[in-house]
């Protein structure tokens, strides 16, 4: 039974209260670690040690604070297979998408933005007889809060600007996926982080992620997560006119035209809408197709889907692994119920699936759903699982309207070869991220964040180093 502990001022500690939760492998469905069930006082102690360890850190040259990132950088690397094995037994997906995918993006997040610092430039203006020139100074303790979905690649997503900026964070990590943070913990021991620069606190939501929120130490937060608990955040932080970044829930549709490249987008949609069981912010769930190709689509899509593999992470051929939870497993299985209340047909999928050896995990066969309606709860509401629905379309026009007609609007996916058509829908489509004849092609260098109930403010490249940082003019007159 592996132990976790809360880092905090540079050292593994304990929950002060002394409980624990448990932590489940969602492959087998068994107990694996205990998680620590931290509250108020040890997100205090997390802060505390952040505001005393600020101003040595802010006054840290760029190149000191961008090398020790750097080595940050490069024992994520070199720890490759740990952390991998480690995100698959807490989060349930494959060993080798962990390795292709989660642990490269991590290394990556805090190696682009510990160049991207030395890079990170200001403005001045010159007037006739003065000069104006704007400072970016770091906010000083600030709270991220990042999800289940992909643990260290989000985790490192936050903290990697907010630190490079100058910052001292406290980081909570989903309380259901705590292995990874538990070990870059130890990374960043290791890489000689000075202590008090990033803390890190497990535990619930109400006791920890509330906690920080409030905190009226803590200058801005950082959050990734659902739509509801977004609204609760930006709730508490309006008053106190606390920063704050929301990334949120998407339904996103992937509108494909009979003029797209075929091959291509049967295969990148397979992976838009299954890749890591369904569980990413982007993926498409809402899958629109010209009248004229929907039935091929139709059969071609089906007969892929029920060649997956699913089975345990460990297993190489598994082509999609465990759900992360049992209530998020038993949520994704009501959603489904429910669809075929709403009068949906089921054509593949729609199942619990029970792998021999692993009966009591959470595996749930990709589905997809047929003859719903666009205004009905499936296809407005968030399901975030392996559960697509297909539907046809006539004109452009029509298309549009289906893509648009949701609350949330966080990334889109077009296919089409018609340059005009995908400038026009670009424009058009109410997302922070629009992909066409691509899905999860991402440059770090560009914003990142969604529009309506799926999220405030951007992530990624300056737009992040802008976010935790706070401008100041000075103007000088000659």
């Amino acid at each position: 039974m592996k132990q976790i502990h809360n880092y905090i001022n540079g050292a593994l500690t304990p929950p002060l209260s002394g409980n624990y939760m448990d932590g489940y492998d969602p492959a087998s469905g068994e107990v694996y670690s205990q998680v620590p069930d931290s509250d108020a006082s040890d997100v205090e102690a997390a802060v505390e040690a952040a505001e005393a360890a600020f101003a040595e850190w802010a006054a840290t040259s760029i190149d000191e604070r961008s090398r020790i990132m750097m080595r940050i950088a490069d024992l994520i690397e070199e720890n490759l297979d740990d952390l991998a094995k480690a995100e698959s037994l807490d989060n349930g997906k494959p060993i080798w998408l962990a390795k292709r995918v989660d642990i490269p993006r991590a290394s990556s997040n805090m190696r682009f933005f510990a160049q991207a610092i030395t890079q990170f430039s200001t403005q001045a203006h010159e007037m006739t007889n003065a000069i104006n020139y704007t400072l970016r100074q770091p906010l000083g303790v600030v709270g991220t809060i990042s999800p289940w979905n992909l643990p260290l690649y989000l985790f490192t997503w936050k903290i990697a600007p907010a630190i490079a900026a100058g910052n001292c964070v406290v980081a909570k990590p989903s309380e259901v996926t705590p292995m990874s943070a538990f070990l870059l913990s130890e990374i960043c021991m290791a890489a000689g982080l000075p202590k008090g620069v990033l803390n890190i606190v497990h535990g619930d939501g109400l006791k920890v992620g509330a906690e920080l929120t409030k905190h009226p130490k803590v200058k801005a937060i950082s959050f990734t997560g659902s739509t509801r608990v977004g609204a609760e955040i930006a709730k508490v932080a309006a008053p106190v006119f606390k920063k704050v970044s929301l990334e949120m829930g998407g339904k996103n549709p992937n509108i494909i035209f009979a003029d797209c490249d075929y091959n291509k987008m049967l295969k990148t949609t397979m992976r838009s809408s299954f890749a890591n069981q369904g569980q990413i912010c982007l993926c498409g769930s809402r899958i629109y197709v010209e009248e004229t190709i929907y039935e091929k689509f139709k059969a071609d899509f089906v007969e892929r889907t029920k060649a997956l593999k699913v089975g345990h992470p460990a297993d190489e051929t598994s082509r999609m692994g465990a759900i992360v939870s049992k209530p998020h497993y038993e949520k994704i299985l009501s959603c489904i119920e429910f669809a075929k209340e709403e009068g949906g047909k089921i054509l593949t999928g729609g199942e619990a699936i029970f792998p021999k050896g692993y009966e009591k995990g959470y595996y749930i066969a990709p589905t997809i759903i047929e003859g719903l309606p666009n205004n009905c709860r499936t296809n407005q509401e968030e399901i975030f699982g392996p559960v697509v629905t297909i539907m046809p379309f006539k004109t452009e026009e029509e298309a549009l309207e289906l893509a648009n007609g949701t609350n949330y609007g966080l990334s889109s996916t077009v296919w089409t070869e018609n340059l005009s058509r995908a400038n026009r829908f670009a424009k058009n489509l109410h997302a922070g991220i629009v992909w066409v004849n691509t899905w999860l092609l991402r440059d770090l260098r560009t914003p990142f964040g969604g529009v309506k109930s799926s999220g405030v403010g951007r992530e990624g490249g300056f737009e992040a180093l802008r976010f935790f940082t706070e401008p100041k003019n000075v103007c000088i007159q000659f």
